[in-house]
């Protein structure tokens, strides 16, 4: 199983001076930057702007971000900022009435970009969560979420668990994945990243 940091402890690493922990954070939300930034229809020089002062922006502000978790919100709200800021500068925001344009429609079949990275931070957590779990409550689990998932004679020839076990060690298997080091981080972050996105 991969082995992934939190965003916390990249941002508490990368607070200490470690520049992998740095590099780390920045390959792991470029993507959103990137995408925000195309949905504000910026490219080139004003696209690298934006994208460079994003930056330089959590550098400054590496230090004083209170919740460490959230830093996937505030890089968007960030990029989104930064966006605006270049269009007032260079002219570009024209102003529409909501109701005659459609420009402010979305698309069924575009992401919300922060949506997405939710999800992926939560797939990464739930990964390096089962990472910790005992190997017999990891397999467990990975059977109870296959696509249709076996029945319990089925799993209980396959892990050699007595069908009337199955139940409790699957609950007991859940609270401990809860508890695991990465679902923890992610939780205690859900909060911050939910009132930034306000």
């Amino acid at each position: 199983m991969e082995q992934t940091c939190s965003v916390g402890e990249l941002v508490r690493a990368a607070r200490s001076g470690d520049q992998g922990s740095w590099n780390d954070l920045v390959d792991r939300f470029l993507p959103l930057v990137t995408r925000l930034i195309s949905r504000f229809r910026l490219y080139g020089a004003d696209a690298e702007d934006v994208n460079q002062t994003v930056w330089l922006r959590l550098v400054e502000h590496l230090d004083t971000i209170r919740e460490p978790d959230a830093v996937p919100g505030w890089i968007a709200t960030t990029t989104r900022h930064e966006c605006l800021a270049v269009l007032r500068r260079r002219g570009k925001a024209m102003p529409v009435d909501p109701t005659s344009d459609s420009s402010f429609d979305r698309f069924p079949e575009e992401e919300d970009p922060c949506e997405e990275l939710l999800r992926d931070e939560r797939h990464r957590a739930l990964r390096a969560g089962l990472a910790e779990l005992p190997e017999d409550r990891r397999a467990l689990l990975l059977l109870l979420l296959e696509d249709p998932p076996p029945s319990y004679a089925e799993i209980s020839r396959r892990l050699g668990m007595p069908i009337g076990s199955i139940g409790p060690t699957r609950a007991r298997a859940l609270d401990h994945l809860r508890t695991t080091g990465a679902l923890h981080s992610l939780l205690a972050a859900a909060p911050a990243v939910a009132e930034q996105r306000r």
